[in-house]
């Protein structure tokens, strides 16, 4: 089984693909992980992306495409995959659609998580690290008992610069420009599962687990 996460910054794909690569038994591709194993691993594609990263450019989808056609064609994946940041763009996932059909492989599942605006910036916004121990916490869903410190160690809380909502703004245009018509792409090949990302996290995992067993779109 391949599938391709789908969703705006904040609507919970990663929550979501931690419990799906257990219960599915299935391989986790987020495409900064694979760049930085690629980079550390030093094949020749991760030394072509490490130029384009050093010079502060962004690493172009060919090599890109490369890089998570070789994720693919390790052992670990032949029970399948979940693709969690790719594709990103229509371009990407004609490329990707390319190299799958090249391996004999395709989609079996888009899973798009739907979520507000309005709500992906409450959660974004609201997280905070601590500064000494690196811990999470977010300020409606999971608040340190004294505010601005951290339970664990007693470290100042901060917002990381991606979580100001000038940023999170910034990162939701870029998402609704560049990413969102993916999903009119996917839906177009008939293998589109539209999830609502506004409940709670056992709801949302339920549908998309049932969506994968019964094979519905």
């Amino acid at each position: 089984m391949l599938i391709v996460l789908l969703g705006p910054p904040g609507a919970g794909k990663g929550t979501q693909a931690e419990r799906l690569v257990k219960q599915f038994h299935l391989s986790y591709i987020a495409t900064g992980d694979i760049l930085r194993a690629a980079i550390k691993s030093g094949t020749a594609l991760g030394q072509e992306a490490r130029g384009y990263m050093e010079r502060g450019q962004l690493v172009p989808d060919e090599i890109v495409v490369g890089i998570v056609r070789e994720r693919l064609s390790d052992p670990d994946c032949a029970g399948g995959a979940i693709l969690d940041g790719f594709p990103r763009t229509v371009a990407q996932a004609n490329s990707l659609d390319r190299v799958l059909g090249d391996m004999g492989k395709k989609l079996d599942r888009v899973i798009y998580i739907e979520v507000e605006e309005e709500e992906l910036v409450t959660r974004l916004t609201g997280r905070r690290v601590c500064r000494d121990c690196a811990a999470n916490y977010h300020i409606k869903f999971n608040p340190p008992k004294v505010r601005n410190v951290c339970d664990q160690c007693g470290g100042e809380l901060y917002q990381r610069e991606d979580d100001s909502l000038s940023t999170v703004q910034e990162r939701l245009q870029v998402y609704r420009e560049q990413t969102a018509p993916l999903i009119d792409y996917y839906r177009g090949q008939g293998i589109i599962v539209v999830i609502d990302g506004n409940r709670e996290i056992d709801e949302i995992y339920a549908e998309i687990s049932a969506a994968l067993e019964t094979g519905s779109a």
